[in-house]
């Protein structure tokens, strides 16, 4: 089992009144709402919050959390003997426990069996982040999900335990789609219906394309000579490489469309992909070539500053 440190997450000093606990998890509940907070790490730290302040706010549950001494945070620890004589364990049966789900036992347990025994407790719903490939999205690959999910040991105990799942992407599917696992999360305890298992999906970033909604965007570099009299390109897509026709004159930031190239949408259609023009300029020449752009130079009659030199003309 490893430590956490309730106080140190709360930003208290072990001494604190339940009135200073109840001001700083107010304070910090609020800094990280996932409604509010624009930190990409604020639910994860609401989280923790909340569930610090779930055992300091309470004083039986704050004086079991004392009784463990002070210890680093993430450090590994045995509970004390009479912690395993009361779920009548032995040391290695806190495996895999989460100090929340012990603390959460405990609140079960000293409301009472009797008490507690007709009535079902719903499993904790869960969340995890997985991240997935544009290419997976693009094909609704099937995609192995591995999550932490507590199971009750026969004195209802909660320990963690890995579990793999397979998850079909959806067309339609984007960076933070949630699809929900109907339960696949926590069990339930006394009857109560399992939680459920929320799969968020991470688009990691491409090396070529970028998403913009189900559209596609890729650059694609031209040299001068190709933007001014045109050529004829093969670049990637998600659905296969494709022959593109670039007209003589393309400038630089011209976006061309190619139909149906993108993302599928959850209603049957299908994005674009659009590619960018960027006009490159070799940074090394020969002596020939630079001999053929002084001869380019030579007999050219353009002027592209021309409206600048007007203006700057006194």
């Amino acid at each position: 089992m490893k430590y956490k440190d309730y106080y140190q997450t709360l930003g208290v000093e072990r001494s604190a009144t339940a009135d200073e606990i109840k001001r700083a998890y107010r304070k910090l509940a609020h800094k990280y709402h996932p409604d509010i907070s624009k930190d990409p790490h604020g639910e994860a730290k609401f989280k923790e919050i909340a569930e610090a302040y779930a055992v300091l706010k309470d004083a039986e549950k704050r004086q079991a959390y004392d009784d463990l001494g002070r210890r680093p945070a993430g450090e590994s620890f045995t509970p004390p003997p009479d912690w395993q004589q009361h779920f009548n364990t032995s040391g290695d049966g806190f495996d895999n426990v989460d100090l929340a789900d012990l603390f959460e036992a405990f609140r079960r347990t000293r409301h009472g069996a009797q008490a507690q025994r007709e009535i079902p407790i719903p499993g904790q719903d869960y969340e995890i982040a997985v991240p997935v490939s544009l290419e997976q999205i693009f094909r609704g690959d099937r995609i192995e999900v591995r999550a932490e999910v507590p199971e009750f040991d026969a004195n209802g105990l909660a320990h963690r335990a890995e579990r793999a799942f397979h998850v079909k992407l959806p067309k339609g599917a984007a960076d933070g789609h949630r699809l929900r696992l109907a339960g696949k999360g926590g069990p339930g305890y006394q009857g109560g219906r399992p939680g459920d298992l929320y799969v968020v999906l991470a688009l990691q970033p491409h090396p070529l394309y970028r998403v913009d909604g189900r559209d596609v965007y890729i650059d694609l570099p031209l040299a001068p000579w190709e933007a001014v009299l045109g050529t004829v390109v093969r670049i990637p897509t998600l659905a296969g490489p494709v022959e593109l026709d670039i007209k003589p004159g393309t400038t630089a930031g011209t976006k061309l469309r190619l139909a149906s190239r993108g993302l599928p949408a959850s209603d049957g259609s299908t994005g674009a992909l659009y590619a960018v023009v960027r006009i490159e300029v070799p940074k090394v020449v020969s002596a020939n070539e630079r001999a053929l752009y002084e001869q380019l130079a030579a007999a050219s009659r353009v002027n592209l500053r021309q409206h600048l030199e007007k203006e700057a003309t006194p």
